[in-house]
């Protein structure tokens, strides 16, 4: 049963590490799903236990819970996490019409060098966005763009 079992994880294993070398969102989803299902099967499986289930009062042999709890724990968060990654996709694939990661990279780096090209680099993208200066050289000035706004609400609500 064990060789079984490790059988399954490996075939899993295998065929989600293949799907993640391609170059398709969708196949690299459905091969991080393999990969996660097969690491929930190794942990059931090397915690194989036959026996009856564990309530009180014990006696004989029972199966341990807590294994189970944690890979039903882990199986939620795996499918949460798949769907905000085909979330995701879906928005990636309505911005730019391809899931091709290659195309992706391409439209990425046309859309910095046109940034650069117009002078909005990168680094300029959150320069005076709060309207004020940003001193690094002044350690006592306080940089949130909220505390200004904090401190004019508190004096207007004392007078």
């Amino acid at each position: 049963m064990t060789i079984i079992f490790a059988a399954a994880v490996a075939i899993l294993f295998g065929a989600g590490a293949y799907l993640v070398l391609k170059r398709d969102l969708i196949r690299l989803i459905a091969g991080m799903v393999l990969i996660g299902n097969a690491a929930n099967l190794f942990i059931m499986a090397a915690a194989l236990r036959r026996g009856s289930a564990a309530v009180i009062p014990f006696s004989g042999t029972f199966s341990d819970p807590v294994v189970q709890s944690m890979t039903l724990t882990a199986i939620v968060i795996s499918f949460s996490i798949t769907a905000l990654m085909l979330a995701l996709t879906y928005r990636v694939y309505g911005s730019n019409a391809s899931m091709d990661l290659e195309r992706l990279a391409q439209a990425e780096e046309e859309d910095v060098s046109r940034a650069e090209e117009a002078g909005d680099a990168d680094d300029s993208l959150f320069d005076g966005a709060v309207g004020a200066e940003y001193n690094e050289d002044d350690p006592d000035e306080d940089h949130a763009p909220h505390a200004q706004e904090d401190e004019s609400r508190s004096e207007e609500a004392r007078t």
